[in-house]
């Protein structure tokens, strides 16, 4: 009895309710201008009793009638806007407010009629009419949305990055003979961009457009207009971060436009990608994704593919440059753009697990590693080559005055700018097996103040290897070089001079932490052994005229032979001022070392020849005095050839 008395009221209430229904319907059928308030009121009421259980005929006609007023009202506030070129979200926040509330009860009509059993054409036509101003209202809000992003899109603007200061700097680093110190560092020096400015999240598109971004994507994915509204976003951020890598200066090339890049040309835009890459990851794509997340925050995954998908493009075009240059020829010079880009791609690592962490954007990812390891290879394929390049430089003349070869310079600058690179030479070369037997035991750093250039198991780091090798290829082809020289002496001067300055870079940089002071003692030994061997080559001989021969001042050496030994003595002296004022030491300290060291036996041994023999020559043979003697050889190694001319000359 209880149970049946609870259903009582239940009943009563539906009574009243369908009552309620009827009159309403009658009131509709005998007033045909309704109020604005009341349209409205209706509209609400309709949408409820779509979603209701049927009635009787009259209350189902009165039903179908409620709902047909409400589609009518919704359809007349969106119809409105298809005759207006203006856009709606410039009207006022009013007019956008009313236009998404006129969707969502399209929506909610849809809704209604579909829960129904729909049996009637009328019923069916109500339904199609609802879609179809549904279909008009997504893609007005299509528009609006691709209109706000691009209106009030934020200008990107790459503060410290002044590209076009550097990149065309004008120098070839193609050539192993056209490097001085100054040239090939302005030419190679390494580039690097604040990591401040680099990390700095920007707002792409305008704050106070967010929220309505957001409102006018939540409405078109609740009415399952989800993929429109993606592809949307996708268009118009693509073509942003397209205009991103214009303004980075970045070009769009095939792998054969690169391929076919002279090397001064491909050097810049090398240049120029290390610093955008930098910038488009950190700042451009992080501040891409804080955009994704603010519009479809509340819509699942599908900030991540909208992320994914704008960014996939503008990647692959940043990757694609940087596999053309890793199947490009090894060529020595690419060495250190190879480091760069491989340093960059590394240390973004990070930064692109965090920006594509899920398999949407695995693509990418997988990309970007097999282009990370197809650089690190051509790193280890290029300094092969740049051995190979070193051991197989032939010259088929000597070096004009013995001077530093440009071969040698070359590869001492070129190995001091790898020293920036160590660690990720030590990483990449760690288990590389390319290393020739070439040092003796004794040539790599062993002490306790050497032990930087070590690994941290205690052995000679790989670098240190390498490096030690590459010096020992380059010795070993200047001695090869010196062989040009007939004259013996000059062999001398030339290694002395080549090696001096192989110790020198490396005492005076970075390289010494690399090779150690045990390396650098043994160069000095070395050029100064060829220093002394120059000595002799050139003196020896020439000393000898002055050779005393007697243990007294009363000797029975003819005044003859006295004469023609000395007159022997100016000949050979002047013959080496002709030929070695042509000959150039270009270090001022050494230079000067060897003119003190050459002048102190030269003319101890002239004053002592004519302070004991001047009685038996006779002044009149004398024809330089021991201070121009000294001024003469004071005039050696400058690299200007000069003569002698004495007008006492006999």
């Amino acid at each position: 009895m209880g149970d049946c008395e609870s259903v009582a009221p239940q009943l009563e209430g539906e009574e009243n309710l369908i009552a309620a229904a009827k009159h309403i319907v009658r009131a509709l059928g005998s007033n045909k201008n309704l109020t604005k308030d009341v349209k409205k009121i209706l509209a609400d009421l309709g949408s409820q009793l779509s979603t209701m259980a049927t009635i009787d005929d009259e209350g189902v006609e009165g039903l179908k009638s409620g709902i047909e007023e409400h589609l009518s009202v919704v359809e007349e506030k969106i119809m409105s806007w298809e005759t207006d070129e203006s856009m709606i979200w410039d009207s006022g926040p009013d007019e956008a407010f009313e236009y998404l509330s006129a969707v969502d009860e399209a929506r909610k009509l849809i809704q209604g009629l579909e829960n129904r059993c729909l049996n009637g054409e009328d019923e069916k036509e109500l339904l199609r009419r609802a879609h179809d101003v549904l279909q008009l209202a997504m893609q007005r809000l299509e528009e609006e949305f691709k209109y706000l992003l691009v209106q009030h899109r934020q200008p990107f603007e790459p503060e410290h990055m002044s590209f076009r200061s550097s990149e065309d700097d004008g120098v070839d680093v193609g050539s192993m003979v056209s490097f001085g110190d100054e040239s090939f560092e302005e030419s190679a020096r390494r580039d690097s961009v604040s990591r401040t400015s680099e990390e700095c999240i920007i707002d792409l598109v305008h704050p106070d457009v967010i929220h309505d971004l957001k409102c006018i994507a939540n409405s078109m994915f609740m009415s399952n207009y989800d993929h429109e509204c993606r592809q949307a976003y996708v268009i118009v951020r693509k073509d942003a971060l397209d205009e991103c890598l214009f303004d980075l200066e970045i070009e769009k090339f095939s792998i054969e436009d690169v391929l076919k890049m002279e090397w001064g040309t491909l050097n810049s835009k090398i240049k120029r990608w290390v610093r955008a890459m930098k910038v488009f990851v950190r700042r451009y794509l992080a501040s891409e994704k804080w955009l994704c997340d603010q519009i479809f925050s509340e819509l699942g995954l599908a900030n991540f593919a909208c992320f994914v998908e704008a960014a996939k493009a503008p990647m692959l075009q940043l990757l694609n440059f940087a596999e053309a240059i890793s199947i490009g020829p090894h060529q020595p010079e690419k060495l250190v753009r190879f480091l760069d880009m491989y340093e960059v791609l590394a240390d973004l690592l990070l930064d692109m697990d965090a920006l594509f962490p899920d398999e949407a954007g695995s693509s990418v990812k997988v990309e970007y590693h097999e282009v990370l390891k197809r650089l690190a290879d051509s790193v280890r394929a290029t300094l092969v080559e740049f051995k190979n390049a070193v051991a197989t430089n032939t010259s088929t003349n000597p070096f004009a005055g013995g001077g530093i070869h440009h071969l040698t310079r070359y590869v001492m600058n070129y190995l001091r700018l790898l020293v920036d690179y160590k660690d990720t030479l030590n990483l990449l070369l760690k288990n590389d097996r390319s290393v020739p037997v070439l040092l003796s035991p004794d040539s790599s750093p062993s002490t306790e103040d050497e032990s930087t250039s070590n690994d941290f198991s205690g052995g000679v780091s790989a670098m240190t290897l390498h490096l030690q090798s590459l010096t020992s290829i380059l010795e070993a082809n200047l001695h090869e070089k010196s062989k040009l020289y007939r004259d013996a002496s000059l062999q001398h001067f030339f290694l002395m001079n080549n090696i001096h300055y192989m110790a020198q870079k490396v005492k005076n940089s970075e390289l010494r932490v690399i090779f150690g002071d045990k390396w650098i003692r043994k160069h000095n030994w070395k050029f100064q052994q060829h220093a002394m061997d120059y000595e002799r080559a050139t003196w020896s001989t020439i000393l000898s005229f002055l050779k005393d021969e007697s243990n007294s001042s009363n000797s029975s050496i003819s005044r003859t032979l006295l004469k023609e030994r000395l007159r022997s003595f100016y000949v050979a002296f002047e013959e080496v001022y002709r030929t070695q004022t042509a000959w150039l030491i270009p270090d001022v300290q050494l230079r000067e070392d060897l003119r003190i060291s050459t002048s102190l036996k030269v003319i101890q041994a002239y004053r002592t020849f004519v302070g004991r023999q001047m009685y038996h020559i006779g002044e009149k043979h004398i024809r330089y005095n021991a201070e121009e003697m000294q001024d003469y050889l004071l005039d050696l190694f400058e690299g200007s050839q000069k003569s002698l001319h004495n007008p006492h000359r006999r």
